[in-house]
């Protein structure tokens, strides 16, 4: 173990009140940010969930060829966009009809529902841009009378996807830059707490680089281990959501949840930098 390690550990020995403090405020301030990053993250899921609901419908002229609707469908079924490609005859239109309103079934006939292709986009492939252009390729068939796929409603639900996505990331921004500064306000606080100590070290020659490195090595563990209770606690808070509100809801998988740690870290590191920084140049 280096000394700079043994020295960032001895601190806490020292210290265990304001240590404990310094956690403490760090970890609320980044269950805070966790506990938004989850909300950006189920509304992200509520979203994608909608938008497999985007689809796209060409109905036929009546009296259109079995054959050409089959050749078109393998066609469409190639586009590098599709996910899947259905022929919809009007007896299947005419059961699903039935099945979706069943206060009208008696007023549908399958006389009155033509043939139609039913697509579904893979995902990336969903916002309105690629919704037309493959609405626009299907409505080129000769045998094609109509294009439907819901214009409006595709261009409001891409239109809160990007609301959203732009409010987290300005929000989340905001949660770090607090987290940042408070971690530094904390490292600050044990800098000036051993203010005779390091007047010491520099009167024997001690450079700033090594006077640094054990409060850059506790701001990283302070920021680690308060990274560790922020995810406890947004798991805690999730459980008990789920369980009093009888939400569902999506919780960071490991990935996140090891990149929220090591977003700790290097939040600790970076508050720690920005104040041992500006401490040493006061001093």
């Amino acid at each position: 173990m280096s000394l700079a390690t043994r020295e960032a550990l001895v601190s806490f020995r020292r210290a265990p009140l304001l240590s404990a403090l310094s956690i403490t405020t760090i970890a609320f301030s980044l269950f805070a940010f966790g506990l938004f990053g989850l909300v950006v993250l189920n509304i992200r899921q509520a979203l994608e969930t909608v938008s497999e609901r985007v689809e796209i419908r060409a109905f036929a002229y009546d009296g259109t060829d079995s054959r050409s609707v089959a050749a078109a469908v393998a066609e469409i079924s190639a586009y590098p966009e599709v996910l899947r490609a259905d022929v919809i005859l009007p007896q299947e239109a005419l059961e699903r009809a039935r099945r979706e309103m069943g206060e009208f079934k008696d007023v549908f006939e399958s006389a009155f529902l033509p043939t139609a292709i039913e697509v579904r986009l893979k995902p990336g492939y969903r916002d309105p841009d690629a919704v037309q252009r493959v609405a626009g390729k299907m409505g080129a068939f000769a045998f094609v009378e109509d294009v439907r796929y819901g214009e409006d409603w595709i261009n409001q639900l891409h239109r809160i996807r990007n609301i959203a996505g732009a409010t987290g990331m300005v929000l989340g921004l905001a949660f770090a830059i607090v987290a940042v500064i408070i971690i530094g306000a904390t490292i600050r606080m044990a800098m000036m707490a051993r203010a005779r100590e390091i007047e010491i070290m520099r009167l024997v020659g001690a450079t700033d680089g090594f006077i640094r490195r054990p409060f850059l090595i506790e701001g990283a563990i302070k920021g680690t281990v308060g990274g560790a209770l922020a995810l406890g606690l947004t798991w805690f808070a999730t459980s008990v959501i789920e369980r009093y509100l009888s939400f569902d809801t999506v919780f960071f998988d490991t990935r996140l949840a090891v990149a929220g740690v090591i977003a700790g870290a290097v939040i600790g590191l970076a508050g720690s930098m920005v104040s041992v920084s500006r401490q040493l140049r006061q001093a």
